[in-house]
């Protein structure tokens, strides 16, 4: 019995409701290097990498830009339309033309997948494109197969250092740091559980920032009668949901838009806005079910120099965990804490001692970001996306946005829209500082063809 033959009998239809792929099962040329394969076969690898990197949350112009490069390997030319979890391509050769519509299931984030990616797209034309179309994919497999590199308990963790990080960086005290902490890793703990699970996205948004919230609350409720907190503390339960900002999705859509990418771009900024909103809604609902209302932090009454040099470990804390919740390695996270211990601090610094709005001293922050990691992209090779996005995720104005909904929430229209005006503000010149760093050091970004 051939090969192919084995492969006939272990085909079965798929009972999903995205039709998982048999790929294997399609391969036509088994014995030659893959650059001389059929058309269908070297299409399917261009697709298949190109599919793949679209599921670790990486923009589209990322995921053309991989697929280019493995066509020029395999002597094809490739033309693709790219999404949030879907790409259409066509790939042409002197054979003729071969098309494909591929999807994917969910969207998330996993940056050490991506890491591995972009190494096996960067070496492909030298190591890569003499193995048989089966030794591909059997390299394929084994990334997409990859498990994530932390458990449940590590990302409630994770989640527990940022956002207990995060409502330092807001201007809250130790009370609120403590209640952040525990609410955001437990309610990213349930998340990340029902996510394994595969409950639906908005699902698990959903209940885990209820759980967030409430969590906040319980420690609150524990620490005013142990301790005679001051009610005013309570303002500080905004800082346990924060863990669910869609940092990926609001700063690659803008970059996709600002590439004219306008699809995955647009269908980005609409998952983000609606993760974003089911999340602030579901916190609004909570606090009105406890009479909490998201009023101004108590002065911490530390000098501008104290000040300074609490904010940058801080803000280093906030992006290691948030690294370490889209699945970086150790060192990648560390790499993009320091980035972010010094461009939010940078930020913040510009918005206490100067007249500068937070808007664009948002830009400034996320410019800084943006130079760094182009400088150690050419260092060590990490992606920029997985170092420059953790590093602003943090700049990301959550508070504003949970406010603009719980004034709207309760007809306070005018004000609510003051605080969205605000948050829309940074949100987009974030990835304009981005866009801008990129186009300063990276010639192939900064032109079309």
């Amino acid at each position: 019995m051939t090969k192919n033959d084995e492969k006939a009998l272990d085909f079965h239809l798929s009972n999903q409701h995205h039709m998982k792929i048999p790929w294997g099962a399609f391969v036509k040329d088994e014995q030659v290097p893959a650059r001389e394969a059929s058309l269908q076969d070297r299409a399917s690898i261009v697709g298949r990498i190109g599919i793949l990197m679209l599921s670790c949350g990486t923009g589209a112009w990322r995921v053309r830009d991989a697929m280019d490069k493995v066509s020029r390997s395999l002597n094809l030319t490739c033309s693709a339309d790219i999404g949030l979890i879907s790409l259409s391509f066509t790939c042409f050769s002197r054979q003729g033309s071969y098309s494909q519509v591929l999807s994917l299931p969910n969207t998330g984030v996993n940056t050490d997948k991506l890491n591995i990616l972009e190494e096996l797209v960067g070496n492909f034309q030298k190591d890569f494109s003499f193995l048989t179309v089966d030794e591909i994919y059997e390299l394929i497999d084994k990334i997409e197969s990859r498990p994530k590199k932390y458990s449940a308990f590590v990302s409630g963790a994770a989640a527990a250092l940022a956002c207990g990080a995060f409502i330092f960086l807001l201007g809250g005290g130790w009370p609120e740091m403590i209640c952040s902490f525990v609410g955001a890793g437990l309610g990213n703990f349930t998340r990340a559980k029902m996510g394994k699970q595969k409950i639906t996205t908005l699902a698990s948004t959903a209940v885990g920032v209820a759980i967030a919230c409430l969590t906040y609350m319980a420690c609150f409720r524990i620490l005013e009668v142990a301790f005679q907190v001051s009610a005013q503390h309570e303002a500080g339960y905004i800082g346990a949901m924060l863990f669910v900002i869609p940092g990926f999705p609001f700063i690659t859509s803008m970059l996709d838009i600002s590439k004219l990418d306008m699809r995955s771009g647009l269908e980005r900024l609409a998952y983000a806005i609606t993760i974003t909103t089911v999340a602030t809604l579901v916190g609004w609902l909570v606090a009105l079910l406890f009479n909490y209302h998201p009023e101004n932090f108590i002065p911490l009454g530390l000098s501008p120099l104290l000040l300074l040099l609490l904010r940058l470990p801080a803000s280093f804390c906030g992006v290691y965990g948030f690294s370490l919740m889209f699945n970086s390695s150790q060192k990648m996270a560390i790499v993009a804490g320091c980035i972010g211990a010094v461009a939010n601090t940078l930020r913040l610094e510009l918005v206490q001692l100067t007249t500068m709005p937070p808007a664009a001293a948002a830009f400034f922050g996320a410019l800084l970001a943006g130079l760094i990691a182009s400088l150690v992209n050419h260092y060590n090779g990490f992606p920029r996306i997985t170092l420059t996005v953790p590093s602003i995720v943090i700049m990301v104005p959550g508070l504003y946005i949970y406010r603009g909904i719980y004034n709207i929430g309760i007809n306070e229209i005018g004000t609510g829209a003051l605080w969205l005006t605000k948050a829309g503000l940074i949100i987009m010149f974030l990835p304009i500082g981005l866009f801008v760093a990129r186009a300063i050091l990276d010639r192939e970004w900064r032109h079309f063809d």
